[in-house]
């Protein structure tokens, strides 16, 4: 085993989940993009609205692979926090998963079923937009989990010798602010202060891990030592 773990490079590993994280990014923005935030506009948009639903979907299944990748990665530094790291996230990947439900709720309501006929227009919109605003609320849940996962991750960054300790301080700073998500009015209040750093600490992450890497010989001395 202790050859085992030697002889193997984390270099492949480091710039997959770099990858991953980047396809993450890119399948995130783009959902949001494609996805009318409004219930008025899903039935003049729905090609729209089907490609911003499978495109979050994608974003969801790229995360739960970077969540693999990163447990990988740092259970060298300690194993358990990198698995409570895990388990956090994979909740929070759940959680919007299934909040999925909520978003795709409304093609039903407003997409003339039989059943449809016992409501007027504006009722139909009313309880399109409900199923939207819980899609919402379920996703302000999966942030805070985010936020729990983004602070032990930076933990195990500044306890990490193979990854930069300033990468470390800014993923414990982002996943503090988005535990303003505990209560949502406050977050949308301040809603700027904290995506910014939650952007930037991730990105960072993800560009050091594509471009850099991670230092081989200090994560081999990290993962013999454990």
């Amino acid at each position: 085993m202790m050859e085992r773990i030697v002889t193997q490079s984390p270099r492949p590993m480091a710039r997959a989940t770099g990858v991953v994280y980047l396809l993450f990014f890119l399948t995130a923005v783009l959902g949001s993009a494609f996805t009318p935030a409004t219930a008025s506009n899903i039935v003049a948009h729905q090609s729209s609205f089907r490609l911003g639903f499978a495109v979050s979907l994608f974003s969801i299944a790229f995360y739960v692979a970077v969540t693999a990748l990163l447990y990988n990665l740092f259970k060298p530094v300690n194993r358990r926090l990198a698995l409570l790291a895990a388990f956090v996230s994979l909740v929070g990947c759940a959680i919007q998963a299934s909040a999925s439900v909520f978003q795709l709720a409304p093609l039903i309501v407003l997409g003339g079923n039989p059943y449809s006929g016992a409501f007027n227009t504006g009722q139909l919109q009313a309880l399109a937009q409900v199923f939207l605003d819980l899609n919402t609320q379920a996703n302000y849940i999966a942030v805070v989990f985010f936020g729990l996962f983004d602070v032990v991750i930076g933990y195990l960054i500044l306890r990490s010798t193979f990854l930069p300790r300033v990468l470390g301080a800014l993923m414990v700073i982002a996943g503090l602010a988005w535990l303003a998500f505990l209560s949502p009015p406050l977050a949308s209040h301040v809603l700027i202060y904290i995506e910014v750093p939650g952007f930037v600490a991730e990105a960072a992450l993800m560009l050091w891990l594509l471009v850099m890497g991670v230092d081989v010989q200090r994560w081999k001395e990290q993962a013999c030592a454990a």
